[in-house]
């Protein structure tokens, strides 16, 4: 009679924690679906800056075209040449424009900058060439490498620029526990060594950069002890759990929310701050700027990286000073 009692009651056990495991994970399969898929459905040209050249009233009319075709997507600026345009795209006052000075129409664009963004440029400059009468040439500005056309090296950084900061903090927590300066000394060493190692691949392997490789290792670099230093400083603080829930997040929303491959101007406006607020979407944006623009455009960049490192190594520091006040407790 006790067997037969206790068996039902096992049966209904089993089957809740089936149903809770099959809703729970179902929830999380969703969310991860909303985390990467979401930012991409929504993405598009958002506050884009466009340089125009011809007359006074034709910045104001394209202004007012674009404005009733893609409201929100563009921002136009008169310039007063072909040339002062071009540098405002170097600079990166701007995505590119348009110059009506001469008989066909000539559009200015940088695909270093997004080819997602240098493509929708170019469609609407030939699509208001063609209700012109006119044909629009496409000069690139700042092109990409002939090697890497698409943009793919650079593109692609985002998950390495993560896998780099997680795995390194576990790996050195691993194999050297309790030996804190040792393990800071390899992650720091990782850091630089990663920065290297992954500039010089873009670089000779993939063609993806034909500038200098210093910088971008640096770039590459800062990134990636910007993630490693805090997720190594929150496990000293606060264990396992401090690394997990940080670790889970850059991995969630600072890699899905980057907007490496197209520019945080491409993505949704909420989306596009908080991922140029943590690591990913940081790293990804300097080293495009350091690679295609002289380092214009990378400044806020390298500050959002430099305090996650600064707030890696604080951590780091008080982890010992906490625990110690938690066993006196």
């Amino acid at each position: 009679m006790t067997t037969q009692t206790r068996e039902p009651s096992s049966h209904r056990k089993h089957a809740a924690i089936w149903a809770g495991l099959t809703v729970g994970l179902s929830v999380i399969l969703l969310a991860l679906l909303m985390l990467f898929i979401s930012p991409s459905l929504l993405s598009g040209p958002r506050d884009l800056g466009l340089g125009v050249v011809g007359a006074e009233h034709q910045a104001e009319s394209i202004a007012e075209t674009l404005e009733e075709q893609s409201p929100g997507a563009f921002v136009v600026q008169p310039y007063d040449s072909a040339a002062d345009l071009q540098q405002g795209i170097r600079d990166r006052d701007i995505v590119g424009g348009f110059d009506f000075s001469a008989p066909d129409m000539t559009v200015y664009v940088a695909s270093a900058g997004s080819t997602a963004v240098s493509g929708t440029v170019s469609n609407v400059g030939a699509t208001m060439a063609g209700s012109m009468g006119q044909t629009a040439e496409i000069v690139d500005v700042v092109p990409l490498p002939s090697a890497d056309p698409t943009g793919v090296g650079i593109g692609g950084l985002a998950f390495p620029l993560v896998f780099g900061g997680i795995v390194p903090a576990v790996a050195f927590r691993s194999m050297l526990s309790g030996k804190r300066w040792w393990i800071f000394a390899g992650l720091t060493g990782f850091s630089v060594a990663g920065g290297f190692v992954v500039a010089a691949v873009l670089k000779y392997l993939f063609g993806s950069i034909e500038g200098p490789l210093v910088p971008v290792a640096a770039s590459v670099a800062l990134g990636i002890a910007a993630l490693a230093l805090p997720l190594a400083g929150l496990n000293e603080c606060f264990g396992t759990k401090g690394f997990t829930i940080a670790a889970m997040s850059m991995m969630f929303v600072g890699n899905p929310f980057a907007g490496i491959a197209t520019s945080a101007q491409w993505l949704p406006a909420g989306v596009a701050m908080i991922g140029q607020l943590l690591p990913p979407g940081a790293a990804g944006t300097l080293v495009r700027a350091v690679a295609y623009f002289d380092g214009t455009g990378g400044a806020g960049a390298a500050v959002t990286l430099g305090v996650w490192v600064l707030v890696g190594i604080v951590l780091w520091f008080a982890g010992p000073k906490l625990k110690g006040a938690q066993a006196k407790n």
